[in-house]
């Protein structure tokens, strides 16, 4: 049952401006004789959508609707502050010249979360902070120098 009172608070003024079609398919459920599929019609959405956002109005009120999306970091071995902690100690030991290989990372990392992490994490660890070794790249020994 789609109560009338609290649909307002997700109207135009709203803090979250991608809850007004959501707002606006729950009211035209509300006032008007419009089935889901013609709502969806008139909202370009599918009449899935429509079904899902009425049954969440239903079942929680407007924070049903408020939801998190899809994307972000979900799971970690550290957390963002361990991360940063560990990245920072990388970082100064880099800088004294005493850069660690993704092998000695990947001891450090894999005795401070007490699982076995993968080099591919340790991997994606660098690319996160835009980190890579750098090293001398070899040359074939038939090409110049002056090249």
């Amino acid at each position: 049952m789609v109560v009338a009172g609290a649909v307002t608070s997700l109207g135009p003024k709203s803090p979250y401006p991608r809850g007004i079609p959501k707002a606006l398919a729950i009211w035209m459920t509300l006032k008007g004789p419009f089935p889901a599929h013609r709502v969806a019609s008139l909202l370009l959405v599918s009449k899935q959508a429509v079904w899902l956002w009425v049954g969440q109005y239903n079942r929680k009120g407007p924070d049903g609707l408020q939801r998190q999306g899809r994307g972000g970091r979900r799971r970690a071995y550290l957390s963002l502050s361990q991360e940063a902690a560990l990245l920072e100690s990388l970082q100064k030991r880099a800088q004294r010249g005493d850069a660690p290989t993704a092998r000695q990372v990947q001891e450090e990392v894999s005795q401070a979360t007490r699982i076995k992490v993968s080099i591919s994490y340790i991997y994606r660890l660098f690319d996160r902070i835009g980190w890579r070794k750098s090293g001398v790249r070899p040359r074939h020994s038939r090409v110049s120098l002056d090249q």
